[in-house]
Order: C-alpha cells, then sequence, then structure tokens
C-alpha cells in the first residue's frame, strides 16, 4: 500500500515493520514490527501520533553545527532535533551504517577504508544524499562533522542545488580551547543513543550509568587532553575558511554557557 507523507516509513522487504521514534520512553530510532506496537503503552503511541501531526505543520531547516569537540553539539543537537522535527545525520555513523547495510555507496566506503584509503568527499555526500531522502528526514535535517573543508562544503552544496534545497543556517559553536580540555576530559557517553554526560558540568544521576536505560556509559579512548590539543589545532586550521565560506549563513553561539543558556540562543536563532 501507499506510504502516507510523515507517517511511519515501511522498511525495504518488510512491510510489517515501520521506524517510531517514541518519546520519551522510546525517544530512540528503532525499527519494531508490528507485533512489537501492542507492547508500547497506548498514551505513548497516541503521543507519537500528535508529534507526528504538529512535524507536519514545521517549516523545514537544513542546519549545519560546526564546533570543536566538547563545544556541546552532542547535547543541543537532540533538543534541536525534537524541536524542528529534524534528522541528524552524523557523518560517521551514516558511514558504519552504510557499511552495515552493504548500499552500494557503503560497499565503496568499506573498500576505501580496507585498503586504508581515506573516503572520499564525493562517497560522503553521496551517503548524506541517501539519508535526507529518508522520511525522516522530510521536514529537513542537523548536519554534523561535515562539511570540515571549503571544497566539502561546495561539493555538499551542489548536490542539494541539484535537490533544490540549501544550507538555512551554519551554528558556529564557539568555547575557549582550555574550557574545552576540560569539558572532553570530563565527558561520559552513552553508545546506544550517543546521549553525553560530565561528571563536572552534567552528571548522570547515578554514576556510570544512563539516566534513561540504566546502561553503562564509556569513555570515548580519544577524550584526553593530548589528542584534545591536537584536534583542535587541527579544527581551528580547517573551519575558519568554511565558516568563512558560509559567512552570510552563520551564527556564533556562545557555547561556554549553561547549557539552558545556550538552548535559548539557538531557540532565538531558529525560531
Amino acid at each position: 500500500p501507499k506510504q502516507q507523507k510523515g507517517l511511519s516509513a515501511g522498511s525495504a522487504g518488510h512491510p510489517l515493520k515501520s521506524h517510531l521514534i517514541l518519546s520519551p520512553t522510546y525517544a530512540y530510532d528503532a525499527t519494531v514490527t508490528m507485533a512489537d506496537l501492542a507492547e508500547i503503552p497506548t498514551e505513548d503511541l497516541m503521543k507519537e501520533v500528535q508529534r507526528r501531526l504538529q512535524c507536519q505543520q514545521k517549516p523545514e531547516k537544513r542546519l549545519i553545527l560546526v564546533g570543536p569537540p566538547g563545544s556541546g553539539k552532542g547535547t543541543q543537537s537532540p533538543a534541536i532535533k525534537k524541536d524542528h522535527c529534524l534528522c541528524h545525520l552524523a557523518t560517521g555513523d551514516m558511514l558504519r551504517a552504510a557499511v552495515a547495510a552493504k548500499t552500494p555507496l557503503g560497499m565503496e566506503a568499506k573498500a576505501a577504508m580496507e585498503s586504508g584509503a581515506l573516503v572520499s568527499d564525493e562517497l560522503v555526500v553521496g551517503i548524506i544524499g541517501d539519508a535526507i531522502e529518508k522520511p525522516e528526514c522530510r521536514t529537513g535535517f542537523v548536519l554534523d562533522g561535515f562539511p570540515r573543508t571549503v571544497a566539502q562544503a561546495q561539493k555538499l552544496d551542489d548536490m542539494l542545488t541539484s535537490r533544490g534545497v540549501e544550507v538555512d543556517k551554519v551554528l558556529s559553536f564557539e568555547v575557549p580551547d582550555q574550557l574545552l580540555v576540560e569539558r572532553v576530559t570530563g565527558r561520559w557517553i552513552h553508545p546506544g543513543s550517543g546521549r553525553s554526560y560530565h561528571e563536572k558540568f552534567a552528571p548522570p544521576k547515578t554514576p556510570g550509568l544512563d539516566d534513561f536505560t540504566g546502561e553503562p556509559l564509556i569513555k570515548r579512548k580519544d577524550d584526553n587532553a593530548e589528542t584534545i590539543k591536537t584536534r583542535l589545532a587541527a579544527f581551528h586550521a580547517q573551519t575558519a575558511p568554511v565558516l568563512q565560506y558560509y559567512k552570510n549563513k552563520v551564527t556564533h553561539i556562545t557555547a561556554d554557557r549553561p547549557a539552558a543558556k545556550v538552548a535559548e540562543q539557538i531557540k532565538s536563532t531558529l525560531g
């Protein structure tokens, strides 16, 4: 049967599967069978239906988040995604998903990685192009981690232009380097959802455990002072030209404030 706009998307070859993003208990992307729906409380299902109806009225937005490691993009992006009914595109996650799904572009990426070569900009842009065709990206996206160079930005713009759309805003998260080192070295991650915590600034309710699932948190192996200083130097060298390229679309976010204050800035910018 023909899929209705904005409703659950059927998985290829699996007419009884749908992609539901339920909140708050079921707040993460998941593929569930129709039988699974019987296990979900009616109240949560109705909230999801209401959310989707509200999303139908949201204006389209295509956003890029720019900021060094630890600048708070990971904290703010879930709220941006939810408030504006956007899909969140993290290039690293998309590459891994494409490889796991054995898509044509994913197989190309796998071959490049296995040979020790860098995945080409064209390939990454192609995977982004595939992703934004999915139903959950109908009203736009939040792109995190790409582009990192002007050449990548140009290729991204060319791809979007070919689809009759463009980047609407670039949010630049700005934090002093010395504070970033402290932020990153104290960071803990919930691997299943990507939620981030900080042992000082935003600790979980129970040390070492995710607030929602109770599952263990992990520390990324590159979340150490030496690595972050190297990454910051590279970030500044690469990103300044990208911000200049998008200068008419950039909003500077003072991101060394409490998360609620940063959220207020973003809300003011995006409406």
